[in-house]
């Protein structure tokens, strides 16, 4: 997985080349534009997000997050090895328990088996709310997600923000292959860009 950050408006010229090359977008009951809705937790003290911006290899994420499209929600524990390599565990829950998925007896279990947190040990932190598209490539090989619209709210503090003009852009490519995408990336200087949204929120 690579990261790369640009504007609104270099995005419509990378659009445009991406189509030319064959890429196709997602569409799920004809809607191609998905609202995503995050809620991540941490530590009183953030362990979570002082392990990310202290650069430690080994790291979680424990987050819920529900697919506005679907209706689903998730959740989701992210783990990143000191190989830089992500794995994603998840398991579904009510919505209803967004705020406090330790009240999902499940979760909770959860939550204790697959990380190394408790659920009374972390709370919510960083909501991230964002509208995403995405898309593939002829072959199949590799799958672009494009995040706009980012916003953020500080559940501690009561802050709130946006990135209105920002574009993350996430490419997930079998190693192996030629990119078109990453060539068309480079062409218009949209260069790797290591960002997490939770860090940022």
């Amino acid at each position: 997985d690579t990261k790369f950050i640009t504007t609104v408006a270099v995005l419509r010229d990378v659009l445009s080349d991406a189509l030319g090359c064959g890429y196709r977008v997602c569409e799920i009951d004809g809607q191609r534009l998905m609202g995503y809705a995050s809620l991540y937790y941490d530590t009183p003290d953030l362990k979570m997000f002082t392990a990310h911006r202290n650069g430690k290899k080994t790291r979680q994420k424990v987050r819920v997050r529900t697919y506005l499209t679907g209706g689903d929600t998730f959740l989701e524990i992210k783990r990143k090895n000191n190989h830089g390599r992500t794995k994603k565990k998840r398991i579904r829950i009510s919505q209803d328990v967004f705020m406090n998925f330790g009240e999902d007896p499940d979760a909770a279990a959860f939550l204790e088996e697959k990380s190394w947190w408790k659920h009374e040990d972390i709370t919510p932190s960083t909501t991230t709310d964002f509208e995403r598209f995405t898309l593939v490539n002829k072959e199949m090989t590799e799958r672009l997600t494009i995040d706009l619209n980012i916003r953020f709210r500080n559940i501690r503090s009561g802050r709130c923000s946006g990135l209105t003009d920002l574009v993350i852009i996430e490419l997930k490519q079998d190693g192996r292959k030629v990119s078109d995408m990453r060539k068309i990336l480079l062409e218009h200087r949209v260069f790797p860009f290591r960002i997490s949204k939770y860090c940022m929120g």
